[in-house]
């Protein structure tokens, strides 16, 4: 086996064809000098010994850390150094056991430990890692639903009568005053009238079932108007009003007409809408969001976020997915040709197919029990997915949309993962105008959009019509999609002309002709078609969540970044230090600063803001007690971090003078020179 071959064959293949040694044999020789070199040969030669094809020898730190330094797997046990298949070793550092070291070769100075392997054991080894790159994470990896903030489950308003949570019920029981009645607030909503009785609502539907139509005047002249602009002033006209809306009525009624009962622990709406003509969702959506624990968008749909990561192939192992059921979806046969019968064949992944993470499964599950009670309970419709578990979601349709587009692609859910990311072909991501380099999207099931969203929701200001599916791209032409997606090599194997160009650092126009890449094969069947070099165990192998998401405080991070930064060759520990304080400390702290000084006071009850302390320390809304929105211990809360990293590390100077003249005005704002509380250690 050539991906894998022993020890006798490695050095079988060197003596015969007098090619290099096999790189699992290839250790980083040229990290260590050439007297560690020699120590290293010196003390296998006088210590070691062989039993039952390990080498070993006797534990000695040195000794340990030319090991560890050249990455040559081994263990320690009994007080010694146990290193199996050592064949290669033995051949490069050239002894034999007890034999001593008794090379021939005589080193100049200007020698490398490589040019020693070669004079010793005439053996050509390579380096391992001739060069490194250090690479700096943008972001980690998520799975997790979309939420605004705070969460609601419908896009209805409840005012500040609902609290900072936006509680339904809460402001279902409002009553502003003595003579006012339960429930009544008041709000900004889009107006409609029945065409058919003349009944004026916020409602789409009139309760004699005809669909209601927006109710249009200038806000400017305070007359109706039957356009989209004022026939007097041209200015747009708009369907929202102010209305004292009796949504206690409104609220049991929505319970009534969907057969549920309100046991819900929480139910959410919004502030207030933004939309051009102020449009709310029907609460009976709401109602069974809250029943499914789901939460809506701004656009009225369910949303799932995750990371993009490409995949050509897989197997039905790893996505957890049976195989009848893939046959079903048209994967019958393997990569090779043969039909599938069997969980660990490879498959090639079709182009709009996509794998999620089991989290997500889970909670689009959540949303289709949701879409199915809303076609039955609301819609009067037969439910469309009937799933129990996440598996039952196999086959079905989604979309997905990536922020800042106003276009979704349509695709096929096919399995899951445990890794915190969505899978998906190469050709998927790019149109939705990603190129897979950490960029985050999200899923919707089709139906979710079909039903729920509107145009209609989207708020006003500029931007608002991003991140929404205004149109949907139903199949995939590769020649439509980014070029860079077509750059993607076919290839099974690359020939050696490759690697002795990749040795030399030679452009990669210069050997353009010799990869086959999807760009040769558009318009062909081939274009969809691709193979791998090297095979990997699972999709999933590895952390399946990076320190970032488990480690809790931003100290622990940068803690274990620090760490991490020490151990690795490519990275400048020092460099990394004087980034974090420059890139997340200092901005953090100068903006905290700056923006306790301009800070508005806000309510803890109903979540009011004021834009200066008030006079009184109650809210004039609710009563409620007014605190600051910016307190102390955010604005100092990295002061001594960074002060004690650029203790430890070697930052430039300039860095540290600016942590201590920030520490001067943190000290200057909170700290009074006239009056100071002092301990009583501070009188001893």
């Amino acid at each position: 086996d050539l991906i894998d071959p022993g020890q006798e064959l490695a050095l079988e293949l060197c003596c015969q064809y007098g090619v290099s040694l096999h790189p699992k044999f290839t250790y980083l020789w040229h990290d260590i000098t050439v007297e560690d070199f020699k120590r290293l040969s010196e003390y296998i030669s006088s210590h070691g010994r062989i039993e039952n094809e390990t080498l070993l020898i006797p534990m000695e730190q040195e000794i340990k850390q030319i090991l560890e330094t050249i990455l040559l797997p081994h263990r320690v046990a009994d007080g010694e150094i146990q290193i199996p298949e050592p064949l290669p070793l033995l051949r490069c550092v050239g002894t034999g056991i007890g034999d001593g070291w008794k090379p021939e070769w005589d080193p100049d100075g200007t020698a490398t430990v490589l040019d020693a392997i070669f004079a010793i054991s005439g053996i050509r080894v390579r380096p391992k890692a001739p060069t490194r790159i250090g690479a700096r994470m943008g972001r980690p990896e998520k799975s997790n639903k979309r939420e605004m903030k705070p969460a609601p489950h419908v896009l209805f308003p409840v005012g500040e009568m609902g609290g900072k949570s936006r509680l339904l019920k809460q402001a279902s029981n409002y009553k502003e005053s003595l003579n006012a009645g339960i429930g009544v607030i008041p709000v900004y909503i889009g107006m409609r009238s029945c065409p058919k009785c003349g009944n004026e609502t916020y409602e789409y539907l009139c309760s004699c079932g005809t669909r209601t139509e927006p109710v249009l005047f200038c806000k400017q002249c305070d007359i109706p108007a039957g356009s989209e602009t004022c026939p007097r002033c041209g200015a747009p006209t708009t369907s929202a009003r102010k209305i004292d809306l009796d949504l206690k009525t409104r609220y049991l009624s929505a319970f009534e007409n969907l057969g549920e009962r309100d046991t819900l622990q929480t139910f959410k709406g919004v502030q207030g809408l933004i939309s051009k003509n102020r449009t709310p969702e029907a609460l009976e959506k709401g109602v069974l969001r809250a029943k499914h624990k789901v939460f809506v968008f701004k656009d009225g749909t369910v949303r799932y976020d995750l990371t993009d990561m490409p995949l050509t192939h897989f197997t039905p192992k790893e996505i957890k997915a049976d195989l009848e059921r893939l046959k079903g979806l048209g994967y019958e046969e393997d990569i090779n040709g043969e039909p599938l019968t069997d969980e660990n064949q490879t498959l090639q992944l079709e182009v709009q197919d996509i794998i999620l993470s089991y989290d997500a499964g889970e909670y689009l599950r959540r949303v289709a029990g949701f879409i199915d009670d809303l076609l039955v309970k609301y819609y009067g419709e037969e439910a469309y997915y009937n799933a129990s578990h996440r598996n039952d979601l196999i086959g079905r349709l989604v979309i997905g949309l990536a922020p800042h587009t106003s276009a979704g692609v349509l695709g096929r859910l096919i399995g899951f993962t445990r890794a915190s990311v969505g899978y998906a072909h190469p050709f998927f991501h790019a149109a939705k105008r990603r190129n897979c380099d950490g960029d985050e999207d999200c899923v919707m099931l089709l139906m979710d959009g079909l039903l729920n969203f509107s145009r209609l929701y989207l708020p006003a200001k500029r931007g608002g019509w991003m991140d929404a599916p205004l149109v949907l791209t139903t199949r995939i032409d590769p020649k439509e999609i980014d070029k860079e997606a077509l750059n993607i090599d076919v290839m099974e194997q690359y020939p050696l002309e490759f690697y002795e160009a990749a040795e030399r650092f030679a452009n990669p126009k210069d050997i353009e002709d010799l990869m086959d890449t999807v760009s040769k094969h558009l318009g062909t069947p081939a274009q969809y078609k691709s193979r791998f070099t090297h095979p990997a165990s699972n999709i999933a192998a590895g952390p399946v969540n990076s320190a970032y998401k488990t480690l809790g405080s931003m100290v622990d991070k940068m803690d274990a970044q620090l760490a991490l930064a020490r151990k690795i060759k490519a990275v400048d520990a020092d460099n990394v230090a004087e980034r974090v304080i420059n890139s997340h400390f200092l901005p953090d702290m100068i903006g905290n600063l700056r923006a306790f000084s301009r800070q508005r006071v806000r309510c803890v009850k109903c979540g009011a803001k004021f834009r200066r302390p008030l006079l009184s320390d109650v809210c004039p809304v609710c009563r409620g007690k007014i605190i600051l929105t910016v307190t102390e211990g955010s604005v100092k809360k990295y002061l001594d971090t960074s002060t004690r990293v650029a203790a430890e590390y070697e930052v430039s100077e300039y860095t540290r003078q600016r942590i201590e003249l920030i520490g001067l005005e943190i000290k200057s704002l909170f700290e009074s020179d006239k009056s100071k509380q002092m301990g009583l250690f501070d009188y001893m």
